[in-house]
């Protein structure tokens, strides 16, 4: 259900806003209309475009479920970070940051952005900053960058009412994605910290739950704590040194193959990567030819 929280307008998406869809908020400034993350529903966005208005979208990070219904609002103005903003720029540099590289599965992706996600290059956008803080008439929303799910990802917080946009620092079960090209482990880390911190009375985030009108509690730590428990799984898969197809092979991000096989298998790999980077950096692991072995 939606909910109205003053000048904040939590709309869920379908599907209880799991991929590929999302939660989208529309913040209702005396002076400018705002819709952020229009990838909710196709139906909801039409109305409120009709019945409300919408001047301006903004968007939280690049990747493609939330930028589902994007081009309902083309006579508005887009604002996103400068660091997140390539990707809606060519549909090429889009799946270079997914690191897609396989000819087949880029044509594949191409086909899905195309048909399902409805994507169209982006000449121009204005930029968003950390700690801009914008007016928008009686709505004062306050921008803080927390990269790591994607290099300029952005959370929200509107200080009048206590209500503070996580994004994609979602508080979901499966823990965090950091699995781009240009996603961080070490910034995931720290933007989680941050956001905790935030002192807020309400939350929002992008899918599942969404709305949390309570404090998460424990589902911060549960969150973060993710990252660690796939960090020991792939430590003690390492009993004898592995490489790398042999640990995406073993499924210890997701649990189990799931489907369709071709998505979840490249999800998994991202994952995989990102840890051995980070657990050789850190000096738990190192590489031997193309093997990785754990240092005790």
């Amino acid at each position: 259900m939606d909910v109205q929280l003053g000048r904040i307008r939590f709309i869920r998406g379908e599907n209880d806003g799991k991929y590929p869809f999302n939660h989208s908020v529309y913040l209702e400034g005396k002076d400018c209309r705002v819709v952020l993350d229009p990838s909710c529903s196709l139906q909801k966005l039409t109305d409120l475009k009709q019945r409300d208005g919408v001047d301006q979208v903004w968007l939280s990070h690049w990747h493609e479920d939330h930028i589902g219904f994007l081009n309902l609002f083309d006579g508005c103005g887009l604002r996103i970070s400068e660091s997140d903003f390539p990707p809606l720029t060519d549909m090429e540099i889009f799946l270079d940051w997914y690191g897609i590289q396989e000819k087949n599965l880029r044509e594949f992706w191409k086909n899905v952005m195309l048909n399902h996600f409805h994507y169209r290059p982006r000449r121009e956008a204005l930029f968003l900053q950390d700690e801009d803080v914008i007016d928008l008439g009686s709505l004062k929303v306050q921008v803080i960058a927390t990269p790591g799910h994607t290099p300029g990802h952005l959370s929200f917080f509107f200080p009048g009412e206590a209500i503070l946009f996580l994004g994609d620092y979602d508080l979901t079960s499966f823990g965090p994605w950091y699995g781009d090209l240009y996603s961080s482990i070490e910034q995931t880390i720290a933007s989680i910290h941050k956001l905790k911190s935030i002192p807020a009375r309400g939350w929002i985030a992008s899918h599942n739950t969404g709305l949390f009108q309570e404090n998460p509690g424990k589902l911060w730590d549960d969150y973060e704590n993710v990252i660690y428990q796939r960090e020991e799984r792939i430590l003690h898969f390492l009993t004898e040194p592995k490489t790398l197809e042999e640990i995406a092979a073993a499924w210890l991000i997701y649990g189990r193959p799931r489907e369709p096989k071709d998505f979840f298998e490249f999800n998994e790999r991202a994952l995989v990567v990102k840890h051995i980077e980070y657990l050789e950096k850190n000096g738990k692991i190192i590489p031997d030819e193309n093997r990785y072995t754990k240092i005790c």
